[in-house]
C-alpha cells in the first residue's frame, strides 16, 4: 500500500519547505491515495475518510516546515492522517445521531455493498466492516501495520507510544479481525474454555 520509495522525495520535500509550490503539490499528489486508504480504513465510512482525509493534507501542508526528516516522510504523513482520523472519529462520537430510529449506528457506518459481483469487493467490505468493530486502539495500530506496511518502530513512532505496546495491539486486533471474519460473535475472552 506504501508508495514505493522516492529516491527524489527529500529534494522535494526540501523544495516545499522552501515555497515551492510545484514540490507541495506533488508530495501531496502522490501521497493522497495512501492517505485516503488509511483514514477510509480507520474512520470506516467514506464520508469521515474524505474529511479526515481533507484535515490531514492541510495539516501536512500548515506543519511542513515542522517536518525535520528524522523520519520517512511518508511515515510522518500517516502520522499526521492518523491524528486527523483520530479527531474525526471523536467529532462523530459528539454528533447527534439524527434520524437513525431504531437502526443500530453500527449499521449506519457500515459501508454499502458496490454493485456487481465483483468479488474482490465484497471482501473489502467484509474486512472494512471487521475493522469498524475493532477497538480503536486495535484498529488504527493494524491499519498502519497491515495496510500502510509501516514497522513497529514506525508505528511507535506515529502513535507515540512503546514498541512493545504497538506489537501487543496488533496481535490483539489481528486476533479479533479473524474472529469477526471468521463470523464469530463472541470475543476469545467470552468463550467458554475447556477444563483439562
Amino acid at each position: 500500500m506504501t508508495a514505493a520509495p522516492d529516491p527524489d522525495e527529500p529534494r522535494t520535500v526540501a523544495a516545499a519547505q522552501a515555497g515551492d509550490r510545484a514540490a507541495l503539490e506533488a508530495l501531496l499528489r502522490r501521497h493522497q491515495p495512501q492517505i485516503h486508504a488509511v483514514c477510509r480504513r480507520i474512520t470506516g465510512n467514506d464520508a469521515d475518510a474524505l474529511d479526515a482525509t481533507q484535515e490531514a493534507l492541510i495539516a501536512i501542508v500548515r506543519g511542513l516546515s515542522r517536518f525535520d526528516g528524522r523520519s520517512r516522510f511518508s511515515t510522518w504523513a500517516y502520522r499526521v492522517a492518523t491524528n486527523a482520523c483520530l479527531d474525526e472519529l471523536r467529532r462523530r462520537r459528539r454528533r447527534p445521531a439524527v434520524g437513525l430510529g431504531d437502526r443500530d449506528a453500527a449499521e449506519v457506518d457500515r459501508p454499502a455493498p458496490d454493485p456487481g459481483p465483483d468479488e474482490r469487493a465484497a471482501d473489502r467490505l467484509d474486512v472494512d466492516a471487521a475493522l469498524a468493530r475493532l477497538p480503536e486502539e486495535f484498529r488504527v495500530a493494524v491499519v498502519l501495520r497491515d495496510l500502510c506496511q509501516l514497522d513497529y518502530a514506525e508505528i511507535a513512532e506515529v502513535l507515540e507510544i512503546p514498541a512493545g505496546t504497538v506489537r501487543s495491539r496488533i496481535a490483539r486486533g489481528r486476533a479479533q479481525l479473524a474472529d469477526h471474519l471468521a463470523g464469530n460473535q463472541t470475543g476469545p475472552t467470552e468463550r467458554p474454555t475447556i477444563a483439562p
